[in-house]
Formats: C-alpha cells, sequence, structure tokens
C-alpha cells in the first residue's frame, strides 16, 4: 500500500490532520510572536532581537523536560484518542488566552502561553508515536513515519507562511487563525479510532527524574534503540540551532526581512518533508537504518557548505537556499528510519514511556543546543561559523554511535551495494514471516550474497557461513557486527562445526531467523554444488519452517567467480547490474530435505544465474 493511500483510511487519516493542524497552529503562533519580538522588540517584550528566537524556542520546550516522563506513563495508561481530544481541548483554552494577551498587548502572557503550547505538544507526542505501531503494520510503518514527519513539516512551513503574513498586520488576525485552528484540530481529533492501553498495571509517578531514568533503563539494554534515542535527540541538538537562528541570519547576514526567514524556514521545511517521504522509497517498504549514516553524512556536507556560501560580504542566496533544502532532506532520510526502529523494537506496554523519554532527551539537548549556541555568539562567532561548528560536531557525534552501533552502517553498506553496484528485485520476500524463528536456504553465487540478502529482507538475519568467507578482508567486519556465524567442515576444525551448530539452536530459539548456504561454497561454475545434510542437523534439534530463496543475476559480476578468482576482474565492475532474490513459500520443517530443497531453490532461479 502507499504511504498516501494511508491519508484515506480513518485508522491513521485523523491521526495525521490532528498532527498537522497542531503543528501548524505551533509554529504560526511562535513565528508571529518570533517576528514582532525581533523586529518591533520595544512594544513586544524588549528582548534583545537576536537572541529573542533562542529564549522563545527555550521557552517552548522547558515543558519536555518537566513533563514528559508523566505524559508517557498517561499514554501506556490511557485510551491515547482519549489523551488526544484532551489535548485538543487544551489547545482551544491557550490560543484563546494567548487573543487576550495580543489584545491588550501583554507579551508577558504570550510567553506564557508559548510555554502552554510546549506542554500541549509534550501531552500529544508519545500517545501519538505510541499509537502507530498500533495501527500500522511493521512494513507500514516507515511509510507512515514519514507521512507523519512531512506533515509536520508542511505544517511548520504553512503555519510559518501565515504567522509571518499575519505578523505585518493586526495582532488580532494571528489570534483569530491560532482559535480556528485549534477548533478544527479537535474536530479531527474526535475521528482518531479508540487505541486502548497495552497495559493496565501501572502507577502514576509524578517525579520526572525517577521516571526517567526508569524510562532509559528500560532501552538500555536494547543498544539499537536506545542509541536511536540518543541519535534523534542529536538532531534536535542540530535542526534547533538553524531553526532559531534564521531570524538573526536572514536580517544580519543576508540583510534581509520578514519575508527572507519566511523562505528559508520554507526551504527548510520542504527539504524535510521531501527527505521523510524519500525514505518510504529508499527502504523499500521496511525499517531501513541503513539510510541514518547517508542522512548524517548530508547534513555535515550541506552544514559546512552553508558556512561557506554565506561567509563574507556578498551571498549567493540560490546556493544558500540549495545548502539549506539538502540539509534538511538528508535530516528527513536521518530521522525516519530511527522513529521507526523504536516503534517497531520496543514493547507495546512500555512504548509510550521510551518515547518519553526520548522527549526529554531531546529537550534537554535543545536547551543545551540554545545557551552553546547564544554563549558562542556572545563569543564573537557569527552565525555562518556557527553553522560550520555544529556541522563538525555532527561528523562527531556520528562517527561516535555508528561505531558504537555498527549495524548502522553495516545496514548502510548493505543498502550502498544495492543502490549503486546492483539494482534489486524482490519477489515473493512476504514469504518471510514477519515473527518468530524460520531457516533461510539459498544459492551461493557471490562474495556479497549475504550483503543482498540482508539489504532485501524486512527482517535482521543470522548468516551461517564459512569460515574462510567470514574472515574475507573489509567484509569480514560486515559479517562480524551482522552476528554471522562462522563454520568450518569437521576434518577441517570439527570443534568449529559443532559451536556453529550451537549457535544455530540458540538463535532459532529466541526467535530469530537463521541464513544458510547448503552447497557449502561459492560455486565456480554458476551451477548449484549439491546441498549438504546440515540443514537435516539444524532441523531435528529445532524444527522451525524453511524459507526457500534463489539469488539471480550475480554469475558474472564482480563478486563471483565466473572469471577466475573474485573481485580480481576489474571490467566485471558494471555499475547498476540488475540482480533479483525471489522467495518461495515455507516448507515444514518434516518435509524439508536436502534434495527437495535444492530442486525448489533450482526451479526459483530458473535459467538466470
Amino acid at each position: 500500500m502507499s504511504q498516501f493511500a494511508l491519508l484515506k483510511q480513518r485508522r491513521f487519516g485523523p491521526l495525521f490532520w490532528t498532527q498537522f493542524l497542531g503543528a501548524a497552529n505551533d509554529s504560526l503562533f511562535k513565528f508571529a510572536f518570533t517576528l514582532l519580538a525581533t523586529y518591533h522588540a520595544a512594544e513586544w517584550g524588549g528582548l534583545d532581537p537576536g537572541t529573542a528566537g533562542f529564549v522563545i524556542g527555550g521557552i517552548f520546550i522547558a515543558p519536555f523536560l518537566l513533563l514528559s516522563a508523566t505524559a508517557g506513563q498517561l499514554a501506556d495508561m490511557l485510551d491515547k484518542a482519549w489523551i488526544m481530544r484532551r489535548v485538543k481541548e487544551l489547545e482551544i483554552g491557550i490560543m484563546g488566552l494567548a487573543a487576550i494577551a495580543f489584545a491588550i498587548h501583554a507579551a508577558w502572557i504570550l510567553y506564557l502561553c508559548v510555554f502552554l503550547m510546549g506542554v500541549h505538544s509534550t501531552l500529544f507526542g508519545p500517545a501519538k508515536y505510541a499509537y502507530l505501531p498500533q495501527h500500522l503494520d511493521e512494513r507500514e510503518l516507515t511509510g507512515g513515519n514519514g507521512m507523519v514527519e512531512m506533515g509536520t513539516f508542511v505544517a511548520i512551513l504553512g503555519g510559518t507562511i501565515a504567522g509571518g503574513l499575519l505578523a505585518e498586520g493586526a495582532a488580532a488576525n494571528i489570534s483569530i487563525a491560532c482559535v480556528a485552528i485549534a477548533i478544527i484540530g479537535r474536530l479531527c481529533a474526535q475521528m482518531v479510532p479508540a487505541t486502548p492501553p497495552a497495559t493496565s498495571d501501572m502507577r502514576l509517578d509524578l517525579n520526572p527524574f525517577t521516571e526517567t531514568a526508569r524510562n532509559l533503563k528500560l532501552a538500555w539494554p536494547h543498544k539499537a534503540v536506545f542509541n536511536s534515542l540518543l541519535g534523534i535527540s542529536w538532531l534536535w541538538f542540530f535542526g534547533s540551532i538553524f531553526l532559531t537562528s534564521f531570524t538573526p541570519f536572514a536580517r544580519d547576514v543576508l540583510g534581509g526581512d520578514e519575508r527572507v526567514v519566511t523562505t528559508l524556514l520554507a526551504t527548510f521545511s520542504i527539504g524535510i518533508g521531501a527527505g521523510s517521504l524519500a525514505c518510504e522509497k529508499l527502504s523499500g517498504g521496511k525499517v531501513e537504518i541503513g539510510l541514518v549514516p547517508f542522512g548524517s553524512i548530508g547534513m555535515t556536507v550541506f552544514a559546512v557548505d552553508l558556512w561557506l556560501a554565506s561567509r563574507g560580504a556578498t551571498h549567493s542566496m540560490g546556493r544558500v537556499m540549495a545548502d539549506l533544502f539538502l540539509l534538511a532532506f538528508f535530516g528527513g532520510l536521518y530521522s525516519v528510519p530511527l522513529y521507526a526502529l523504536i516503534q517497531a523494537r520496543t514493547e507495546p506496554s512500555h512504548r509510550a514511556r521510551i518515547i518519553a523519554a526520548n522527549n526529554i532527551l531531546n529537550a534537554g539537548f535543545m536547551v543545551v543546543s540554545s545557551l552553546m549556541a547564544v554563549a558562542l555568539l556572545r563569543a564573537g562567532l557569527t552565525l555562518p561559523q556557527l553553522y560550520l561548528v555544529v556541522g563538525l560536531m555532527n561528523a562527531a557525534v556520528a562517527a561516535y554511535i555508528f561505531l558504537l552501533v555498527p549495524e548502522f552502517l553495516m545496514r548502510f553498506l548493505c543498502w550502498l551495494l544495492i543502490h549503486s553496484v546492483y539494482r534489486l528485485e524482490k519477489r515473493g520476500l512476504e514469504n518471510i514471516p514477519e515473527q518468530g524463528p524460520a531457516v533461510l536456504i539459498c544459492n551461493h553465487v557471490s562474495f556479497v550474497d549475504p550483503l543482498v540478502i540482508m539489504a532485501a529482507s524486512p527482517r535482521p538475519i543470522r548468516f551461517v557461513m564459512d569460515h574462510h568467507i567470514f574472515s574475507t578482508p573489509v567484509l569480514s567486519w560486515v559479517f562480524r557486527h551482522g552476528k554471522a556465524i562462522p563454520i568450518a567442515p569437521a576434518k577441517e576444525d570439527e570443534k568449529l562445526m559443532n559451536a556453529a551448530f550451537e549457535e544455530v539452536a540458540r538463535a532459532l530459539e529466541a526467535g530469530e531467523l537463521v541464513a544458510i548456504f547448503p552447497e557449502g561454497r561459492i560455486t565456480d561454475t554458476g551451477e548449484l554444488y549439491p546441498f549438504r545434510p546440515g540443514i537435516r542437523r539444524v532441523l531435528e534439534r529445532t524444527p522451525v519452517p524453511v524459507i526457500p530463496l534463489a539469488l539471480k543475476g550475480l554469475w558474472g559480476s564482480f563478486f563471483s567467480r565466473r572469471h577466475g578468482r573474485a573481485m580480481s576482474n576489474v571490467r566485471a565492475l558494471s555499475p547498476f547490474r540488475h540482480i533479483a532474490l525471489e522467495a518461495a513459500p515455507a516448507v515444514s520443517p518434516s518435509d524439508a530435505n536436502p534434495q527437495g530443497l535444492q530442486n525448489l531453490v533450482l526451479g526459483l532461479r530458473g535459467g538466470w544465474k
């Protein structure tokens, strides 16, 4: 199903529009007030125009630090649709109060309303992200999250443009728009379907510190999940520097007015929305964390180029806009897979609390980013120099996270392989079970067969492979961190062989997928070698379904042995080579025998080697 088709379904559409309108109202109100506080400071609060945006941003995120733990507990304890309706009613009240403040020019009440809108977003966030995996299956999570991220930033764009236009006229117009949007958002929330809590035996802990520590402790055993939380928080640190500095950047660096600020924010919002939508296509409809390093690289490259484009007396507006768009585009590629991974790998009973803990981390990172930005600017750095510092920091932080959790880089290499060297056609992969153990068996054509299968699979796979291939330079790093299982013939190393079978049994008993190349070697003729009996030993110990796979088109590629030794014939390095992976329906363990499985794989492969 297309990610856009989700908008027509009640399980997704009302949530999308409720979130969309809330984000638009946040953006309209904050941006209109920021413009007033920056360009008409004496009339609206008297703050330093250069730092007003950072102050308003800091006030808005303060509730995330104070109330996220409570919000996460409520989302795990109560019906999420009920929470959303109450939050939308709160928004109507806040916007009504803001309307009074605009009418009497009471800046301090508007700062209070900024804080209260932060409360509104704090309460809504955990319910929203915990709602998605209850109504979408895992194959829809990336697309659903991409739509939410895209919608959020399109809403920010719309709210920003509206806020900029309304700030040029009477303040009463801002009030009318904010109240109207809040009322429409409440009507959309009424159509969100009931979403009962995943647990009913929780007790509310109002201490944000102990509850946050408890929630982070829940995520800690899952390294990929915990570091995804840190990765998302870093994105908010990185992104908030740009979002809160566009007003002084437009005025002091580009020499522009409010319309230039709107243009910068519009470009950034369109970029991150486009990147978020692109995740569905680039990920092949699954949770593809290989996009995260790709996104991080782009964020650094274009942050540095933004510094180059905006320093000095003259500026190329086209280059500045392109840098902002691409920086945000890669930010979208970076963020969506991280959100989807957290949702897919977190237990439903405490999913909202994990997301709430993430919101607290996000808020903490954003507070630090605001303080750092103000300190560096007061120390004499220019805004372009601040962008350079943040870009270089992004490279260092990304390297640390990806080395800490090599799964990100491993998936990136797999993704890169099938989007540059190869063009992969996938058939029948719905036969791979979404949950539970299974053994995958496949013909063995090249040294990169495991990478191709990993890139195509909707789930992580443990590969059993010849210990010589496991030790291949460069690829060994990928196989080791992918938790591949090296095996040797009994005549070579009986101890290693027995240890491999024991590890396979443990993996299957834990509900994992295990892949085996039953030929025991890479073909050097292009034809299948006889399947060895090791598959029977695996199934006798742990009877699980067997999924036959067939790789096609890899024979004759650079990584195969068609022209002699693999990886020696440079002429075989043809980019975008067409290959395919096809899966057959599961075979029961009682019917799985080497000859029958070989015939199935041969039939799947056909004449395309």
